[in-house]
C-alpha cells in the first residue's frame, strides 16, 4: 500500500503554530515581494479570497474580514517541512518527498496492518511534534493514495484526516466523485481535451481504452489510466539532484542602465554558482534573460534570452559571472525599463566527472579560491565575500512588510517566554 501524507495548508499552518491565537481565523501568506496570495487557510477560502489574488486588490477584503497576512518565510516553511519529512520518514521505510508538504510513503506486507489506524497515529505524531495539521491517504497506488488523501482532506468530519481505499467498490465511488481536472498529472490543457472527448470524471478516464488513451496521452497517460485501476505503476521515486538551477528576481524599481542589470545578474551567477558547489555539480551551459515590466502597459515592451553554451564545465562564480555577463550583453537593449532578470544554469554533471577540453580549461586556482569563499560566507554570514563587479554593500532584499520572525532557524529570533 502507498499513503500519501499532506500537510493542510502547510504555509498557513507554520504560521499557526507560534501563533496560536489565528486558530480558527483567516489567514494568508504572500509570494515573493508581498505580490499574491500563494496560501491561504480553509477560512480564508470561505470569504472569497482566491489562489493567485494580487495583495493591493484584496486590501480592503483582509482588512474588512480580518484576515491574517504574512510575506512569506522560506526559511521557516523550509525547516518545519524538514520536521514533518523526518518524522515520516520514521514511520515507514520508504519515503518519496514529493514537495514541500507532500511525502508519498510505502508499506509492505501490510496485510495484516490497521491502515486507519496507523494513519490516525502517524497525524498525532506529526501535530504533537510539529503543530502541523495533515491529511493521509492510504491506496494500492501512488494516484489513488492522491485521490484518497483528497478525500481525507475534503471531509475531515467524516474521515478525522485518514481515508483507505482498499477495495474496488471504495475505488470506483472515489473516481466517479473525482472531477478530471482534479486528477493528479492531468493538466489545464488535458482536461480540456478530455472534457471535449465526454471525459468529466476520473472513472470516465478509466473507462477508456489503453489503446485510445496511448493514442492521445501516450504512454505516461496510459500509466496514469493503470494506476487508478489499481495496477500500480507509478514507483516511488528517489531523490534526484536538482537537473537545472535558477536564480531570478523581480527589482524593487525598474532599471534602465546596463550596470545596474549587469551587477544583479552577475550576482544570481555567483548565486547559482553556490548552489552548484552545494550540490557537487558543475554546469556546461548558463541562461540569462531580462524582461520589462508586462503590468505597465504605457511603456515599450521587451523580452530576451540567450543559451551560452560554456567551453568547460564548471562551478566557478568568477567564471559563470563572466559568462553571464556575456550573454547579458547580447540580449541588452538601451531604452527600456526593466523589471527582472535571471540566471539559470543548465547541463548539469557531478563535479567529479568532468571533461575537460584541449583549448580551454577552467583555472585551477578557482577550486581552492571557491571553497575558501564558501567557507568565510559560512562562517561570517551570507554574501560577506563578493565579487568586484557585485556591489559591496548590498544584499538582495525582497519587499516582506508582514514578515513573521524566523523562529526556528535564527537564534535572535527565537520565542522568548515569560514565566
Amino acid at each position: 500500500m502507498y499513503a500519501l501524507a499532506d500537510c493542510n495548508n502547510f504555509y498557513a499552518s507554520c504560521e499557526r503554530v507560534f501563533r496560536p491565537e489565528l486558530n480558527g481565523k483567516p489567514v494568508v501568506v504572500l509570494s515573493n515581494n508581498d505580490g499574491c496570495v500563494i496560501a491561504r487557510s480553509n477560512e480564508a477560502k470561505t470569504l472569497g479570497v482566491p489562489m493567485g489574488a494580487p495583495a493591493f486588490k484584496y486590501e480592503k477584503l483582509f482588512r474588512a474580514n480580518g484576515i491574517a497576512v504574512f510575506s512569506s518565510n522560506y526559511a521557516l516553511y523550509g525547516d518545519m517541512s524538514n520536521r514533518v519529512m523526518t518524522i515520516l520518514g520514521e514511520m515507514s521505510p520508504e519515503i518519496e518527498v514529493y514537495s514541500i508538504d507532500e511525502a508519498f510513503l510505502r508499506f509492505r506486507n501490510c496485510d495484516y496492518m490497521e491502515l486507519e489506524q496507523h494513519g490516525n497515529t502517524m497525524r498525532k505524531r506529526v501535530l504533537d511534534s510539529t503543530g502541523i495539521p495533515v491529511s493521509i491517504g492510504f491506496a494500492p497506488t501512488k494516484a489513488l493514495a492522491k485521490v484518497a488523501n483528497r478525500i481525507a482532506k475534503k471531509f475531515p468530519e467524516r474521515t478525522s484526516g485518514v481515508y483507505v481505499i482498499d477495495n474496488d467498490e471504495k475505488r470506483e465511488k472515489a473516481l466517479r466523485w473525482l472531477p478530471i481536472d482534479d486528477v493528479w498529472g492531468i493538466g489545464r490543457r488535458y482536461a480540456k481535451k478530455l472534457r471535449y472527448c465526454g471525459v468529466d470524471t476520473a472513472f470516465d478516464f478509466t473507462q477508456k481504452t489503453d489503446a485510445w488513451v496511448k493514442k492521445n496521452f501516450s504512454v505516461v497517460g496510459l500509466r496514469l489510466k493503470h494506476d487508478l485501476e489499481g495496477k500500480a505503476t507509478l514507483a516511488m521515486e528517489a531523490a534526484k539532484e536538482k537537473k537545472n538551477i535558477a536564480t531570478t528576481r523581480s527589482f524593487e524599481k525598474m532599471y534602465t542602465e546596463f550596470d545596474e542589470l549587469k551587477e544583479r545578474v552577475v550576482t544570481f551567477a555567483v548565486t547559482c554558482a553556490e548552489k552548484l558547489r552545494k550540490q557537487q555539480s558543475c554546469c556546461n551551459s548558463v541562461m540569462v534573460f531580462i524582461h520589462t515590466n508586462g503590468f505597465k502597459s504605457d511603456m515599450p515592451q521587451y523580452s530576451r534570452n540567450v543559451v551560452v553554451k560554456l567551453p568547460f564545465p564548471t562551478n566557478s562564480g568568477i567564471e559563470l559571472a563572466r559568462f553571464a555577463t556575456r550573454g547579458l550583453a547580447y540580449i541588452f537593449r538601451q531604452g527600456y525599463h526593466y523589471k527582472k532578470a535571471g540566471v539559470i544554469v543548465m547541463d548539469l554533471i557531478p563535479e567529479n566527472e568532468r571533461q575537460m577540453t584541449l583549448f580551454e580549461k577552467p583555472n585551477l586556482k578557482h577550486l581552492s579560491l571557491m571553497k575558501a569563499v564558501d567557507k568565510l560566507n559560512a562562517a561570517l554570514g551570507q554574501q560577506k565575500i563578493k565579487l568586484a563587479s557585485q556591489h559591496l554593500g548590498r544584499t538582495w532584499k525582497m519587499r516582506q512588510e508582514k514578515l513573521s520572525p524566523r523562529y526556528t532557524t535564527r537564534l535572535n529570533e527565537v520565542m522568548t517566554i515569560h514565566c
